[in-house]
């Protein structure tokens, strides 16, 4: 049975397609290719169920990921598994995606490669949408990681990320690749998610909460209860 708070997150979930197919068609207007750039993790399920009904040139359409783990791609774990099937299915089946993995066996040896592959894509992306943890993570942008910093800073396309938090090494889009878009949204759902997002409002230290570096940017936050 759908309760009060299902409901809600459907209902933002569907508003932030209608939001993201719109931007979409607005760059294919003038655009051969566009880029759409999305997370993991169980908020965006809805969203990108969403999302692939819309009734876009999807083989125009390149798809790839704000971060990932280290984890082969039909691994339950694997953001890109989730992707493949509940996003690219339906209408947008026809989009083209690209993973942040290779057969390496750590990111570090594979970042390089991965770099490569993301800076072909056709920047800047007409879409970025980001989460957030409840460390105010995003991406894979941990205020515990060593590279954080790096992730930070770097004008590299991508990061090999480790952290006491997480189980997985993770590779991540640095934060000057993800800024480059035309349109930013964070979608975030829960009073826990709305309470990291007041403290991160309230101050400007990327290391102690890594979404203000979004923040400082124009970017529509999407939230349900």
């Amino acid at each position: 049975m759908m309760t009060s708070i299902d409901e809600g997150r459907r209902y933002l979930a569907e508003r932030l397609a209608d939001t993201v197919a719109k931007a979409l068609e607005a760059d294919l207007a003038s655009r051969e290719r566009v880029l759409l750039v999305v997370s993991g993790g169980s908020t965006p399920k809805p969203f990108f169920s969403a999302l692939a009904s819309k009734a876009l040139p999807w083989s125009r359409v390149d798809v790839t990921l704000a971060d990932e783990r280290w984890v082969a791609d039909d691994d339950a774990d694997s953001n890109a598994r989730l992707v493949r099937e509940t996003l690219l299915v339906g209408l947008a089946a026809e989009a083209c995606f690209h993973s942040l993995t290779t057969d390496d066996d750590t990111p570090e040896t594979g970042v390089e490669a991965v770099s490569a592959r993301v800076a072909a894509l056709p920047w800047p992306a007409s879409v970025v949408v980001l989460g957030m943890g409840g460390d105010g993570h995003t991406a894979s942008l941990f205020p515990d990681s060593e590279q954080l910093a790096t992730a930070l800073e770097t004008t590299e396309a991508t990061v090999a990320v480790r952290a006491p938090s997480v189980p997985q090494a993770r590779i991540t889009l640095s934060a000057a690749r993800l800024a480059d878009a035309h349109l930013h949204v964070l979608h975030i759902n829960g009073e826990d998610k709305r309470r990291v997002l007041a403290d991160a409002l309230g101050g400007d230290d990327a290391r102690q909460l890594p979404i203000r570096t979004f923040l400082a940017q124009p970017i529509a936050t999407y939230w349900a209860p």
